[in-house]
């Protein structure tokens, strides 16, 4: 089974495209979205279109970001990041932010073998495999893992970087992200799974895709777009 995952779309329409090219030339079985849609400023409206278009072409599997969460709150004058939410509520098509905040925080493919979450795979604010500015321990890996029941991978975003970790049987791995890198490099990225059973083969994809059109249209349109932009430029968080 050939299973395409990608996560971290941060409404980058742009990104998102290429990604989504190079999965079609691959032709995997399956398709998984690990959640953090649209918080971003790179046309997060074509992204919320493109993603819905490639659900009902494909069947892509979703699981609920942190971001997407936030998309579900209701804004007081304690909410934080009130002013890009209230932006993006008005770029976005009505129910966007209320459907993406209420998918799950898990997905099973591959008749359990695959797991498939944001952040952990029951919380899509905690890091599986950072531990403040540093790669985890295999004992907090082990803890933050809770019950995987059959699984012999557990595929995350989150954290924007990409990594693999071996832990007994289990293979445990951090896809990347699509937007918002934050390794020096702009590239897109995603994540071809393949096997069945216990025997899979991970293989991290990076896509090149056109970084200055995204950030033109974040530095017009977004809100903080002159920052937004600087990200996507440089592949790596503004300071």
């Amino acid at each position: 089974m050939r299973i395409a995952v990608f996560g971290d779309v941060h409404g980058n329409r742009f990104a998102l495209e290429a990604v989504a090219n190079d999965i079609e030339q691959h032709r995997p079985d399956a398709w998984v979205n690990l959640g953090d849609q649209l918080f971003g400023g790179a046309d997060p409206a074509g992204a919320w279109i493109l993603q819905q278009e490639l659900k009902a072409r494909h069947g892509v599997l979703e699981v609920r970001g942190n971001t997407d969460e936030r998309l579900g709150e209701t804004l007081t004058e304690t909410t934080v990041k009130r002013a890009m939410l209230e932006w993006l509520h008005g770029v976005l098509p009505q129910g966007a932010g209320a459907y993406v905040a209420a998918l799950p925080t898990r997905v099973t493919l591959a008749d359990g073998a695959v797991l498939a979450a944001h952040g952990t795979p029951d919380s899509a604010w905690t890091y599986l495999l950072r531990d403040g500015d540093s790669w985890a321990g295999d004992d907090h890996v082990r803890e933050h893992l809770g019950d995987t029941g059959s699984a012999r991978v557990v595929i995350v975003g989150h954290s924007h970087l990409e990594h693999v970790r071996q832990l007994g049987p289990l293979t445990v791995v951090n896809a990347g992200a699509v937007s918002r890198q934050k390794d020096g490099s702009p590239l897109a990225r995603w994540v071809l799974l393949e096997g069945a059973g216990d025997v899979w083969s991970v293989t991290f994809r990076r896509v090149a895709y056109d970084v200055e059109a995204a950030a033109c249209w974040a530095q017009e349109h977004a809100y903080h777009g002159t920052k937004e932009a600087a990200q996507l430029r440089a592949g790596a968080a503004a300071s």
